[in-house]
């Protein structure tokens, strides 16, 4: 089985979606299917208004017909909103071709943020978009029913794992500074609501991994804190191992694969009680879910390493992509994708 993936989050960017991604094709090979990916690579771009850092692509119609009957794919996943995205779906619905797609960002509520645009018009948007697809894949059950209640149809699952090969507790970082170190790791920027971390009253030592547009703010504002920039691999891997407590401020991400990693490097997980630590926490002994964030930064020192490391264990990309797999596999034979000539004289999509 051949599956085109389409992403307007890609390398060199660093986050959830882009290691999602990367993680489900590595194992999805393992299982005899290949994955396709058509990302911004290749198309002009423009910097992101309010975050100029971050680029999106400006792709057009031909050279995404072009790339797609290149990868002649037995099915096609829209993994985000993005310009890629909307191509994309534009192209499939040209052509009477079955896709599916995947909610993984909050962009209603990040715009809501940057811009004062109100997340209702956001959703209203993604519910047009995501309209189309024979199946909206989710991480969690408590998203799935927010989603539901928002008006969105056709919505499926699809977990999300950690690769504990790469994520281990062997290797921590000699990190000389004050214990106990509260960390935490992502995007610096205002809706990951790093604030709400750095401004709590906690002994020993903050730190934040990674970088964004409001790192230099921050670090003026709060100058004990230690800010580490963006880690990679084994980098990472190691700092992970080397906090005594992940801590995830952000109240709007869907699920926050960040917190597998974390655990499978057998740090314990504080967070607010919102989707994603809802789904991921809950109540096993493997972090504190509280809207005291401080109380749940003190609460989640006294968890378990080895809990969080056997928690995360059993939890493989291997079960996440298998799930993925078989949303695709099992749709309708009438929304499949089939074999026809989309246009004279173009190459078929095969099916």
């Amino acid at each position: 089985m051949r599956i085109l993936i389409a992403t307007d989050a890609w390398h060199p960017q660093v986050n959830g979606v882009v290691r999602t991604l990367t993680s489900l094709a590595r194992s999805a090979a393992g299982l005899g299917v290949d994955i396709d990916f058509l990302t911004p690579d290749g198309f002009p771009s423009m910097g992101l208004p309010t975050y100029p850092g971050l680029r999106v692509a400006l792709p057009n119609r031909r050279e995404i017909a072009k790339r797609i009957e290149a990868a002649s794919p037995d099915a096609i996943h829209i993994a985000t909103e993005g310009p890629i995205g909307w191509a994309v779906r534009s192209y499939c619905r040209r052509n009477k071709l079955a896709f599916t797609t995947s909610y993984t960002t909050r962009f209603p509520e990040y715009v809501e943020v940057r811009t004062g645009i109100p997340a209702s018009v956001g959703y209203a948007v993604l519910r047009h978009f995501h309209a189309a697809a024979a199946m909206i894949m989710v991480a969690t059950d408590s998203l799935k029913a927010e989603l539901g209640a928002r008006g969105f149809k056709k919505l499926g699952f699809w977990t999300r794992g950690v690769d504990t090969d790469l994520f281990n507790p062997d290797q921590p970082a000699p990190l000389d500074l004050p214990r106990p170190i509260f960390m935490t790791m992502g995007r610096v920027a205002v809706e990951k609501n790093i604030e709400a971390f750095l401004s709590l009253e906690l002994p020993g030592t903050k730190v934040v991994i990674g970088d964004g547009p409001q790192r230099a703010e921050l670090e003026r504002k709060y100058p004990l804190v230690k800010f580490l920039g963006e880690k990679k691999g084994q980098d990472l891997t190691s700092h992970l191992a080397a906090a005594d407590v992940f801590v995830f401020p952000s109240k709007t991400d869907t699920f926050g694969v960040v917190q597998l990693e974390a655990l499978a490097c057998g740090t314990p997980v504080a967070a607010f009680p919102v989707t994603g630590p809802l789904d991921v926490i809950a109540d096993h002994p493997i972090g504190a879910l509280d809207e005291n964030l401080q109380s749940a930064c003190l609460r989640a020192l006294q968890m378990s390493r080895e809990t969080c490391r056997n928690f995360a264990i059993e939890r493989s990309w291997e079960n996440s992509a298998r799930q993925f797999i078989g949303n695709l596999t099992a749709l309708q034979p009438s929304r499949s994708l089939r074999p026809s000539r989309l246009v004279a004289g173009r190459t078929a999509v095969r099916g």
